[in-house]
């Protein structure tokens, strides 16, 4: 008798968490050995117990679920960990799996289809669903905004005029407008409203 896929659940919606560990229970050659309610929580779970698999929401307190996996994967590259969020924009799905998720699934998932990216995860292999791939695929065509173009258009989604983007992150107006001029050239579009739009869609920032 083969031994059971030993799995960790992080989410921080009990009634989400259960019912994700309740199905991998019931499932043949798998059970739950840990659940976790935050980021950090996760990241001691999983150094406790040391899953075959970790199923990592995505937005949680604490920590997000990708720092946690970033976290973990300093200590154990080898960690296998899918991604189980209700989020599908492509820069969650990026930074997810450039974190070194090896899969990402939204939690509409079909049961059998967790439970098959747990096998496969657990096998050594990939899961990413053929929608996931796409948007994937649509994001690496794209060039990243740096850590300060982040924050500027952040900023920008909150209806912050240059002025006070300035002042709130000490920087002279004309080097606010610098960085608002590459983020126009990334997103390619051509003006503030256009790029918060974009830069919402993508899940680059968020109201």
């Amino acid at each position: 008798m083969t031994e059971s896929i030993r799995v960790l659940v992080a989410d921080d919606h009990p009634i989400v968490r259960n019912g994700i560990a309740q199905m991998v229970n019931l499932a043949d050659g798998m059970t739950v050995v840990a659940e976790a309610t935050t980021g950090l929580d996760a990241v001691q779970q999983f150094r406790e117990v040391q899953p075959d698999v970790t199923l990592m929401d995505l937005r949680m307190p604490d920590m997000s679920g990708v720092e946690a996996i970033t976290t973990i994967r300093q200590d154990f590259p080898d960690a296998r960990i899918a991604i189980l969020t209700t989020y599908d924009t492509d820069e969650d799905i990026f930074l997810g799996l450039q974190a070194g998720a090896k899969g990402y699934l939204l939690k509409d998932t079909e049961i059998d289809d967790l439970l098959d990216a747990i096998r496969t995860i657990h096998r050594g292999n990939k899961y990413i669903p053929p929608a996931v791939g796409a948007k994937l695929a649509e994001r690496m065509g794209l060039p990243p905004l740096s850590e300060r173009e982040r924050e500027v258009i952040q900023l920008m989604a909150e209806g912050k005029t240059n002025q006070e983007i300035s002042e709130q992150l000490h920087l002279s107006e004309s080097t606010v407008k610098f960085h608002i001029s590459n983020i126009f050239k990334k997103l390619g579009v051509s003006d503030r409203t256009q790029a918060v739009l974009v830069a919402l869609k993508r899940g680059i920032t968020n109201l």
